[in-house]
């Protein structure tokens, strides 16, 4: 019998599972997922929790509700690939088999590559957002905080959900605007970048979204360390920012699995075809998520966009065909602005965000690049969406490519 591998059980891991669980012939395929941990985190929600949006039951669910039935899965961390032998190692020595493996092992925030971020204040006044504990930590502090500097920095790319650090200045405001106190708090947004955002088009937009509520914008200011007796952040070139409460992105880096197996770049992160989603070193080695290296959103539509190439290229592999499906960087983000509004940005590898409507063009009824209440209602279902179709490998009425159609070119 024929082995597939699914190294990691997030949202890409999963998807892919029950996508080719339904497709793989039963007699023909054995089909493994390997995980470390039994809970999955609906990520997205992470950014909410702090404002008391949502709870951390609101974000959780055991991994084993999205398996399909009968499906083969194995809880234990893994140690490393050996490629050339077609075989995974996993801590304590386990070996496993396979003629087709697919590496969905994400990212991982590492706050300790940064001086002075867990130190004395790490979860007093210095916190991040991308982990569940963060966020419950900085919700705890926002109940009894009554003004002063509240800073959001960026400290390096790539990192999950691009838009993230937007959305949680917009709804900083609009939360102490609710509480009464936002003249008393000035919101400060540091970033690396040269604005808001990587692209120009997408940064003039948000940009001028930051501006009309007060936030201010210090960019390219590469973050040296923290001092946390004084409260300061450090750029390298000695520029200074002061902080009351200090929310970050940590850096993010792929899974020392892939560092110790000799497959990824400076940052772990695995070195993948961009268009293909196969292993630069090994024909029958595909990645897709956050653990690949292209130059692309580490996002949860990425995942699903990649997805769809994935399923298709995999299958051509498996029957000796040409990959032929090709990976366009289509990445897909609502941006919460707060007020009960959001904007929405559609992008790929060569085409930056533009002004339109989507899906269809002069029907929306989404519009790109726009402050509304419909954008705001598409990030609110997206919840039951990812629970409920993203996860388990249906399709979405939306096209992996990207379409030009409803977008203005400016």
């Amino acid at each position: 019998m024929k082995k597939l591998l699914i190294l990691g059980a997030g949202t890409a891991g999963t998807m892919m599972l029950n996508k080719l669980y339904n497709e793989l012939e039963r007699e023909e395929w054995e089909i493994t997922i390997v995980d470390q941990f039994k809970t999955h985190y609906y990520q997205p929600g992470f950014l909410f929790i702090p404002f008391g949006i949502y709870s951390k039951q609101d974000v959780i669910k055991p991994k084993y509700d999205f398996f399909p039935p009968g499906a083969n899965v194995i809880f234990s961390p893994i140690d490393k690939i050996v490629g050339e032998e077609n075989k995974v190692y996993l801590e304590g020595g386990k070996v496993l088999n396979y003629d087709f493996l697919i590496i969905a092992t994400g990212t991982q925030t590492r706050p300790g590559e940064t001086e002075g971020l867990k130190d004395k204040l790490w979860y007093k006044d210095i916190f991040d957002f991308y982990t569940v504990e963060g966020a419950m930590a900085l919700h705890q502090r926002f109940k009894d905080f009554e003004g002063g500097d509240l800073v959001m920095c960026i400290p390096e790319v790539p990192y999950k959900c691009p838009v993230a650090p937007l959305e949680f200045v917009f709804l900083a405001d609009a939360y102490f605007t609710g509480k009464g106190i936002r003249d008393k708090v000035n919101i400060k947004f540091v970033t690396l970048m040269s604005g808001v955002f990587t692209k120009p088009v997408a940064t003039k937009v948000l940009g001028g979204i930051m501006e009309e509520k007060n936030i201010e914008v210090i960019s390219d200011f590469y973050l040296s360390h923290i001092d946390n007796e004084n409260k300061k952040i450090f750029s390298y070139d000695e520029r200074e920012v002061s902080f009351d409460i200090l929310t970050i992105v940590p850096v993010n880096m792929g899974s020392e699995m892939v560092a110790r197996s000799g497959m990824g770049d400076d940052m772990n992160f695995v070195k993948t075809d961009k268009y293909t989603l196969q292993s630069e070193q090994f024909e029958n080695i595909f990645v897709i998520g956050d653990a690949a290296n292209f130059p692309t959103s580490k996002a949860g539509s990425v995942a699903h966009f990649a997805g769809e190439i994935l399923f298709e290229n995999i299958l051509s592999a498996m029957e000796g065909r040409p990959l032929q499906a090709k990976f366009d960087g289509h990445a897909n983000c609502y941006i919460e602005t707060g007020f009960g509004k959001g904007a929405l940005i559609d992008f790929n590898y060569d085409t930056e965000p533009l002004p339109g409507t989507f899906p269809l063009p002069g029907i929306g009824p989404f519009g790109l690049l726009k402050n509304t209440k419909m954008n705001h209602y598409g990030k609110v279902m997206f919840r039951w969406i990812y629970w409920h179709i993203l996860l388990k490998g249906k399709e979405l009425p939306i096209e992996a490519d990207m379409s030009m159609a409803g977008k203005k070119r400016v």
